[in-house]
C-alpha cells in the first residue's frame, strides 16, 4: 500500500519507527522486475532525495498509485506532466524545507551586514588587537537594506524573520502585487532597483528559462560597492563567469550555498577567494531538521489513504514558477 522511494539511509532520520514498521526498504530505481512488482501494489509512494523519475515505463507499473508525498522539496527531478495526467496527487514538504533554508538565509545576512567574514580573516591573520572602536568600519545591521528576490516559501519567511530587525527590506517579484508586498513587510521593486539598493542580495526565485543568469554581469555590476549577494536558491540563477569576474576585483562579496555546476569545480577560484564563502547545499533541512520533513510527509500519507485533499499539494500550473 505504501513505497518508499529514497536514498537508502534517508527514512531512518525522517520517520519514527512506528512509521516504518511493516515497509520495505526504499527503492532506489524503478526498472528491475522487483521494483515494478512493488510499485504495482502501491498506492501511496513516498519519495525523498535519490527517487528515480516517475516516467512512463515506472507509472505504468504502478496501476493503483493515488499520491506521490515527497519528503522534500521540489519535485521538478522525479515528477513530470505524466503523473499530473494520470490524476495522481503530489505533495511536496517545501513549506518545512523553507524554515531552514530562511534560518541560513538570516543569519548569513546579519553576518554579512556586520563584516564577520572579512574581520573574522582579519582577526585571523593578525592574531592581536584589530583596533575596531577607532577605524571607520563600513559595517552593521542598522537600517540597511536587504534585497529580496522572490516571494517563494523561502522569500516570505525570509521577510517574515527580517521583521524584528532595524533593515530596510526590498522585495522583487513579477507576480506579486503591491499589497502583497507590503503586507510582508517589504517595498516592492523592480529587479534592477533592488540590485542597485541593497547592501545583501538574497535570491529566492525558482530554476526556469525565464530565470537562468538572471544575475548577470549588467546586474552585478548596479550593485553597491561592498554589498553581498547571497544564492541559496538554484545555482543556474547566475552568471557564474560574470560573477566570478566582479569577485576577483574584491568590490562584492558572496555567500554561495548553491552553484553550477553543483559542486564547484576543484580548481576554481570561488574556493580561494577572501570574500567568498562557499557551503555544500548546506540551507535545506539537515541533521535533527529532517524529521520536520517527515511529521510533514507523514500527515500527507495519512489524507490521502484517507482520501483526504492533501494539505501542500503541488499545482501542476504553476511548476513553471515554482522551484
Amino acid at each position: 500500500m505504501i513505497q518508499l522511494a529514497m536514498y537508502p539511509e534517508l527514512p531512518a532520520r525522517l520517520f519514527p519507527a512506528g512509521f516504518l514498521a511493516g515497509l520495505e526498504a526504499p527503492l532506489t530505481e524503478f526498472r528491475s522486475e522487483r521494483a515494478r512488482e512493488r510499485l504495482g501494489r502501491a498506492r501511496v509512494l513516498v519519495t525523498g532525495w535519490g527517487c528515480p523519475p516517475l516516467d512512463e515505463p515506472a507509472l505504468a507499473a504502478a496501476p493503483l498509485l493515488e499520491a506521490v508525498v515527497h519528503a522534500a522539496g521540489s519535485v521538478k527531478g522525479h515528477v513530470g506532466p505524466a503523473v499530473f495526467a494520470r490524476g495522481i496527487q503530489v505533495s511536496s514538504a517545501a513549506a518545512a524545507n523553507a524554515i531552514p533554508v530562511a534560518e541560513y538565509t538570516l543569519a548569513v545576512i546579519l553576518l554579512a551586514n556586520k563584516g564577520v567574514p572579512a574581520l573574522a580573516r582579519e582577526y585571523r591573520a593578525r592574531r592581536g588587537d584589530l583596533g575596531l572602536p577607532r577605524r571607520d568600519l563600513d559595517v552593521g545591521n542598522h537600517g540597511r537594506t536587504v534585497g529580496v528576490v522572490g516571494a517563494s516559501r523561502v522569500g516570505r519567511r525570509v521577510l517574515e524573520l527580517l521583521r524584528p530587525f532595524d533593515l530596510r527590506p526590498l522585495l522583487a517579484d513579477p507576480y506579486v502585487p503591491v499589497e502583497t508586498a507590503g503586507a510582508l513587510g517589504a517595498l516592492l521593486v523592480d529587479l534592477d532597483e533592488l540590485f542597485a539598493m541593497s547592501d545583501v542580495v538574497t535570491l529566492h526565485a525558482p530554476a526556469t528559462p525565464e530565470t537562468r543568469h538572471m544575475v548577470d554581469a549588467r546586474r552585478l555590476r548596479l550593485m553597491r560597492d561592498g554589498a553581498t549577494l547571497v544564492n541559496t536558491a538554484r545555482g543556474a540563477l547566475v552568471d557564474q563567469d560574470a560573477l566570478l569576474a566582479e569577485l576577483v576585483t574584491g568590490r562584492l562579496s558572496a555567500v554561495l550555498d548553491v552553484t553550477e555546476p553543483e559542486i564547484t569545480p576543484a580548481g576554481s577560484p570561488l574556493w580561494d577567494l577572501p570574500n567568498v564563502i562557499l557551503t555544500p547545499h548546506v540551507a535545506g533541512a539537515l541533521g535533527d531538521e529532517l524529521p520536520r520533513l517527515g511529521v510533514a510527509a507523514m500527515e500527507e500519507v495519512r489524507r490521502a489513504l484517507a482520501g483526504e485533499p492533501l494539505r501542500d499539494r503541488v499545482d501542476p500550473a504553476a511548476l513553471s514558477i515554482t522551484a
